[in-house]
């Protein structure tokens, strides 16, 4: 019995001597009939007991997963798809408090890319276990990256940069590709094996998100997560009915740019070499298709002129 409940208990048993009239009753009871009553006044008090901590429990357990669902430890070797999401959650309220970027408020745009990201859905790996966020940055530089959990990220910049609607969604799907492929958890996984930071129980979400954070400032993409990425993205493009050349066309644009090189390619390198084995895997079926009006396009994004 715990010393908290203990003097409850006592206090109960001490009852009797204040009830003279109670008193009396009992002394005309007989041995064995008094056993009884006593046996049922222990019985109930155990069971009043008993409640009371199933309910301390409970209130704790309620605070944990009301409160702050990150006290929770966990394998990042071994995670769900639920504890991804809220990994990725802890990351995009990390990355919004610290003023690195602004969400763009336009509901337009953001509904726009939004249903890009939908369209595109269906043809990814881990649609049926993941709740994809797809969020527009008021940016002018020419970016988009991906987290973990289903949180994808365009900028501004980056839509205006766009000939049309199927290089933008190239580079949506791109974006989910990384997602698909678990680029980012992979990386943390090494990381946190790499600084000595396994925990025999686990890590905490919020810890796991910091270190994601750090990776994606400071650790661009591999050349083979670039290369998986593309390829499911590429594979998406075409399934939803886009033209599939517009995902090397965007990559040779960005790759054609003169001067300081757009933010993209420090986090998404080699774009020459990714154009070659772009086009290389266009499925001459899908070589052509949706999204290639320029003009319809410009009109579609003009609040970013």
């Amino acid at each position: 019995m715990s010393p908290t409940l203990k003097p409850q208990f006592s206090l109960g048993c001490q009852t009797f001597g204040k009830f003279p009239m109670l008193r009396k009753a009992l002394r005309k009871l007989s041995r064995k009939q008094l056993g009884y009553f006593l046996l049922a006044v222990l019985v109930a008090m155990s069971l009043w007991l008993g409640q009371a901590q199933v309910s301390q429990a409970s209130r704790v357990r309620d605070r944990i997963r009301g409160g702050n669902q990150t006290t929770e430890a966990i394998q990042p070797s071994r995670l769900s798809p639920e504890q991804e999401m809220r990994v990725g959650q802890n990351m995009n309220q990390d990355l919004l408090r610290s003023g690195e970027f602004t969400l763009y408020q336009n509901p337009d745009i953001q509904n726009y890319v939004v249903g890009i990201g939908e369209r595109l859905l269906p043809y990814s790996d881990r649609a049926n276990e993941l709740t994809y966020t797809f969020q527009v940055i008021q940016d002018s530089q020419v970016n988009a990256f991906a987290t973990m959990g289903g949180y994808v990220y365009i900028t501004t910049g980056l839509m205006a940069f766009a000939d049309n609607e199927a290089q933008l969604a190239s580079v949506v799907g791109h974006e989910i590709g990384h997602i698909d492929g678990k680029h980012l958890l992979e990386q943390i996984r090494a990381d946190i094996v790499r600084r000595g930071l396994m925990r025999a129980g686990g890590l905490d979400e919020s810890t796991i998100a910091q270190i994601g954070v750090e990776l994606l400032r400071e650790r661009p993409n591999s050349r083979e997560d670039e290369y998986d990425a593309d390829q499911r993205g590429l594979s998406m493009i075409g399934d939803a009915g886009y033209a599939q050349s517009a995902m090397p066309d965007f990559m040779q644009k960005l790759a054609d740019q003169g001067g300081s090189p757009p933010e993209f390619l420090s986090t998404h390198p080699n774009p020459e070499n990714r154009v070659e084995a772009l086009e290389r895997s266009i499925d001459p079926n899908q070589r052509n298709g949706d999204g290639l009006d320029s003009t319809a396009y410009y009109n579609r994004t003009q609040a970013l002129r």
